[in-house]
């Protein structure tokens, strides 16, 4: 643990000061379980957003890079899960202004106070009796401790809810950074800043500070967290990231005031969790693998070998079967577009040699197999160019993976 920080006990998108939640169901899951969250600031936020940078992006991405552009703060996030309201045209835009405008009313703030973000089936035009059903119910059961509630009703083909909240201190008063996102499939982000099946986070803060800051520390943290992930190299496009700040705890942070530094730690460290957490909830995963690539001659081809080889087939259905076919580690490198010798190259399974100098290292299969056994293990590739690293956290490819996405209907 980060002596720098409190872990908040159950804590998430409502542990920061003056943030409620809630999840109600609207009617968009077949299940009957909840499908709809609605998160609310009592005071205005200072804000910044990430947004999927797919050629498709969903409508409430749309929307949502417009308010980032041209609002100065906001109040409510809706989040509803089974219909993604992507490709569906002027009538889908239309609709998510709608929705804005729907929970403005009944919160009694502006419209353009009110971002949106939607998650489920692609194509499909959005119900909006459903959607207004679930902001009628939603704001009965606003609460301070409505962020499990609002995480569950989130969830797609997620088995289960991601949260985290930390806290520190500044001249002795208390900072709370809180989130909580909803990922398992379609998952390969590639998040940018605005301006400058789907994962969606939102992290709150009572910290206050300044939009132009809020879009530094986001980038910063996702760079760090979301866009380091994969779990099928499937860019999705709804991909969100939101941070909300309203300034109840009293304190201000600005780049390189007091206490920036722990809130930028705050933020990137909730963040990496929350990312880490979506790849081991990943769909039909039952591996978590951190691939390591050091010694590149530069950032790009860092991330040009460790993208090939978290992404690769052949190498995710090896690690599903605890099969240490290293060959397919060299291949998938070797094909990425980095630029190496390949008599330089060294592979490790966690600390345990498998290739030197581009071969085999001579440690017996038995024993990497074994290795490859764990829950969660590192796959380490020194390329012997430089010094440029990257790290990517993915997952295997399972039977369950297929049959999920084979016979997916929300």
């Amino acid at each position: 643990m980060n002596q720098e920080f409190n872990f908040v006990e159950n804590g998430g998108v409502t542990s920061p000061a003056g943030f409620l939640a809630c999840g109600v169901c609207a009617g968009f899951k077949r299940s009957g379980s909840n499908d709809m969250a609605m998160i609310v600031s009592e005071r205005d936020c200072s804000f910044a957003g990430t947004f999927t940078s797919n050629l498709f992006p969903a409508a409430p991405v749309r929307y949502c890079r417009e308010i980032c552009a041209s609002s100065p703060n906001v109040r409510a996030v809706t989040i509803n899960s089974g219909v993604a309201n992507a490709c569906t045209g002027l009538e889908g835009y239309q609709n998510t202004l709608r929705t804005a405008a729907l929970a403005a009313e009944a919160l009694n703030i502006e419209p353009r106070q009110v971002l949106v973000a939607s998650t489920g089936r692609i194509g499909v035009q959005i119900p909006m009796d459903k959607i207004e059903k679930g902001i009628r119910e939603g704001v009965k059961l606003l609460s301070h401790d409505g962020g499990s509630a609002a995480a569950h009703a989130i969830l797609t083909t997620d088995t289960r809810p991601k949260e985290l909240a930390v806290s520190f201190s500044v001249n002795g008063k208390k900072v709370t950074v809180g989130g909580c996102c909803k990922g398992a499939g379609m998952i390969s982000p590639r998040m940018v800043v605005a301006p400058h099946a789907t994962m969606i986070c939102v992290i709150t803060t009572d910290a206050e500070a300044d939009n132009a800051y809020l879009a530094q520390v986001i980038e910063k943290a996702v760079n760090a967290s979301f866009n380091k992930i994969t779990v099928d190299n499937d860019m999705s496009t709804n991909d969100t990231v939101l941070l909300l700040a309203n300034g109840s705890s009293g304190v201000r942070i600005a780049a390189g005031s007091e206490g920036s530094g722990q809130f930028e730690n705050a933020v990137r460290m909730v963040a990496e969790h929350l990312a880490r957490s979506i790849v081991y909830d990943g769909e039909g995963v039952s591996k978590f693998v951190s691939v390591e690539v050091s010694g590149a001659a530069n950032d790009r081809d860092a991330e040009l070998a460790a993208r090939a080889i978290a992404n690769s087939p052949l190498c995710k259905t090896a690690w599903f079967g605890c099969d240490p076919n290293w060959g397919r580690i060299l291949a998938a490198a070797g094909y990425s577009g980095a630029s190496f010798r390949p008599e330089n190259v060294s592979v490790y399974f966690d600390e345990m040699p498998v290739v030197r100098g581009g071969l085999d290292a001579g440690t017996p299969e038995s024993e990497l197999a074994e290795l490859m056994k764990h829950r969660e293990f590192s796959i380490k590739v020194e390329l012997g160019e430089g010094s440029a690293c990257c790290t990517i956290w993915t997952g295997d490819f399972t039977y369950e993976y297929v049959k999920i996405n084979a016979d997916y209907h929300t």
